[in-house]
């Protein structure tokens, strides 16, 4: 495992435990890809790579080589301007105004463990030995630009990540107009297009079909990842599933406009890049100075969907998340938004909070509406200070009666945002994005602040770290609540106009940083009107996020089923509401909502003073269980079952790494008439171990469990679930 350079062949061999990637450079040093896949051993690299001469309009850079053409052989890092027609990976103006580039192999280096990327989240490595990484260094001597091409293998994780880096050693000024984080040429297209879609309260629904002749994908222009595309895609082969077939997965660590692309040449090969959006981007590079792109993550699976999953799980859980709650079970907890919205009194706080107390809650969350004059959502956000018609002894006041009660506080932000009706925008007016001139477009009835600055940056910093410094807080959902519109900045001169969506990221991450350093003890929650920002870069500071504001059961099977593609439970935000659910109107069981909600960071989202004393005892018993469970949830591997988006029932499982227990839950949504007999069958279990049934008792091997399957009973009505625990006898 590790990374060889075989300097005969100029091949170099990554390679974790299950999957080799290779790539080799060609006489004159232009990298090109060999193979990505299952492992393989070193005995033959060079004869993976096929070369044939093509017809004259795919042009040959070598005459004395015509079976050589950037148009046809696959590359590992292609330009545009000298020969390749496709889609390149980067793109560069030069200061004659012409964009041909042709970068080759200057130097290499291979070490032992990961380094962390400036300015952005990466994935990292606790110590030396879990990774190890190869910088190829390219340049292109005419625009003395140098491409530092960085890869990194977990040995132990079958994942490979990719990023780049772009330097101006050049004396004149180079403007950047593409600079994705990863390209690789699959020398077939037989496969299917995998990504995750959708829209507020629908978010990351599983979408596959076919790849056809062309270019296909997903991406934000939205200036984040957003709720309608996820910076994910995976390519299947034909008839792969959970559990059979080759996957190839990809992942962006960012949370600003991406694109993930697939295109088929009319060779019948597959292209397949993934990075920062290059619509309305480029990055000016005056001499000495640098870019950096984001971080891909790339995951092979011999054995289906699901084996692709729990690496990325395992991988974004332990050595993508970080801080005190990384490996810290996370607290049961109460947010009154959808019990009080913005009207509530200190005393309406405080009896919920007694209520979730007695109920065995952990955790009180105080949502939006605290601050400044804010009844609605009209005004005030970027005041944050304290609304004394709500709270009149303020929030130190507030937290310590909560604390009081054996209850830890918590508290909302939106600090990204800005009230056009605030004392902080009558101050500072120039602080949101805008174009001169031009309306500021609202959503919301706010305007996105201008964090591409470095004051508007130091302020709000400033003024959340006064808060959280101002009472026991304990717990921060971090909420973002619109798209970029006049994405422009007062500070920028008009060469870098088009670099301020991204500036704008590195400046939110780095305000992340500063806060949840200076704060190492809060528990932060991303939120962007539910889960229109999850994704991995938001996961490197804050290791879980708000998964939908759509908290009704039925439309979450979908919702958590497809965010569990690519991230693992332990990053779900998920809780029990109200019915009729305000978002979709549907009535389900209280069983039904928590066995729903029990696969998550479990939580209340209504008012628990209105219980009546059958739903306090039941509510009772379900924080209970998710006590018990919480260990597993979190840190388990979870095994998906049956699929909401090919049938009318669902079903997960999630076994301890060692197989030692394991709960299991199974959701049918609509009943059928005289309907046939079921079963579900298992995994993730030791087929020659022997399991208990903690709910109904008896005994049942793991391989009966797996093979045979469960019998289920008859369900009665509409939204009915079943939840099992078993443990090894």
């Amino acid at each position: 495992m590790g990374i060889q350079f075989h300097s005969g062949e100029r091949i170099f061999h990554i390679q974790s435990r299950a999957t080799s990637y290779v790539l080799q450079l060609l006489p004159t040093g232009v990298p090109v890809h060999v193979y990505w896949g299952r492992a393989i051993r070193a005995t033959a690299l060079s004869s993976i790579l096929q070369r044939t001469e093509r017809c004259s309009f795919s042009p040959s850079p070598y005459p004395e080589d015509m079976s050589i053409s950037f148009d046809t052989i696959s590359q590992e890092y292609p330009s545009y301007g000298v020969g390749d027609f496709r889609h390149p990976a980067y793109q560069i103006q030069a200061p004659d105004g012409t964009t041909a580039s042709e970068a080759v192999y200057d130097t290499h280096r291979i070490y032992r463990g990961k380094p962390a990327l400036e300015g952005l989240p990466a994935t990292y490595s606790e110590h030396e030995d879990e990774a190890e990484t190869l910088e190829l260094e390219l340049l292109d001597a005419l625009a003395g630009l140098r491409i530092i091409l960085s890869y990194t293998v977990f040995n132990e994780l079958n994942a490979i990540t990719r990023s780049v880096r772009f330097v101006n050693e050049g004396t004149g000024e180079l403007k950047l107009l593409r600079g994705l984080s990863m390209s690789v040429d699959l020398r077939d297209s037989s496969y299917d297009l995998l990504h995750l879609s959708g829209s507020w309260a629908r978010e990351r629904y599983v979408e596959r079909r076919p790849l056809a002749s062309g270019m296909q994908g997903v991406e934000s222009r939205r200036g984040a990842s957003s709720h309608a595309h996820n910076p994910f895609m995976a390519l299947l082969s034909k008839g792969a599933d959970e559990d059979h077939g080759e996957v190839y997965g990809v992942s962006l660590v960012y949370s600003g406009s991406f694109t993930a692309q697939a295109e088929v040449e009319p060779y019948k090969t597959t292209r397949l890049s993934m990075g920062i959006n290059p619509f309305d981007f480029n990055w000016l590079l005056e001499p000495g100075e640098s870019f950096q792109t984001p971080e891909a993550v790339l995951v092979f699976s011999a054995a289906g969907l699901g084996a692709m999953s729990r690496t990325y799980h395992k991988l974004y859980r332990t050595r993508l998340a970080r801080g005190t709650f990384r490996d810290r079970t996370r607290p049961v907890l109460v947010n009154n938004w959808e019990a009080t919205y913005f009207d509530f009194t200190a005393g309406k706080i405080e009896d919920i909070a007694r209520a979730g107390s007695e109920l065995g809650m952990e955790l009180f969350v105080l949502d939006d509406g605290w601050f400044g004059h804010r009844d609605n959502d009209r005004s005030s956000l970027g005041d944050w200070v304290v609304d004394p018609n709500k709270l009149p002894e303020g929030l130190e006041d507030l937290a310590r009666r909560v604390n009081k009660l054996d209850m830890q506080f918590g508290l909302w932000f939106e600090p990204e945002m800005i009230s056009p009706d605030s004392e902080l925008y009558r101050q500072h007016p120039d602080w949101c994005l805008h174009v001169q001139d031009r309306r500021r477009t609202l959503a919301r009835t706010q305007l996105v602040l201008d964090f591409s600055r470095e004051d508007v940056c130091q302020a709000i910093g400033d003024r959340i770290a006064a808060v959280l410094r101002s009472a026991p807080i304990t717990y921060v959902k971090w909420d973002m609540n619109r798209n970029m519109t006049e994405i422009g900045s007062a500070q920028l001169p008009p060469e870098r106009q088009r670099e301020t969506a991204h500036r704008y990221m590195l400046g939110l991450y780095s305000v992340l940083e500063r806060i949840t350093s200076e704060f190492p003890d809060v528990l932060f929650e991303s939120c962007s009107g539910g889960g229109g920002r999850f994704d991995p870069g938001m996961l490197f500071y804050m290791p879980q996020t708000w998964t939908s504001d759509n908290t009704d059961a039925v439309s979450r099977l979908k919702i958590q089923y497809g965010t569990s593609i690519v991230y693992p439970l332990s990053a779900m935000g998920s809780h029990v509401s109200a019915v009729p659910n305000h978002q979709v109107q549907r009535n389900t069981s209280l069983e039904l909502r928590g066995h729903v909600a029990m696969s998550g960071n479990f939580g209340y989202e209504l008012d628990l003073t209105k219980f009546t004393e059958e739903e306090k005892a039941a509510v009772k018993a379900q924080v209970a269980l998710y006590k018990e469970l919480r260990p597993l949830v979190q840190f388990g591997e979870q095994y998906r079952l049956l699929s909401p988006f090919e049938g009318n029932e669902t079903a997960w499982l999630i076994a301890a790494e060692d197989q030692s227990e394991a709960v299991v839950v199974y959701v049918r949504t609509l009943a059928e008439p005289n309907d046939k007999l079921y079963y579900l069958r298992l995994k993730g279990l030791d087929p020659n171990a022997d399991y208990e049934w903690l709910e109904g008792g008896g005994v049942y091997g793991g391989d009966h469990l797996m093979y045979a399957g469960l019998p289920l009973p008859a369900l009665h009505g509409d939204f009915q679930s079943i939840l099992w625990r078993f443990r090894r006898v």
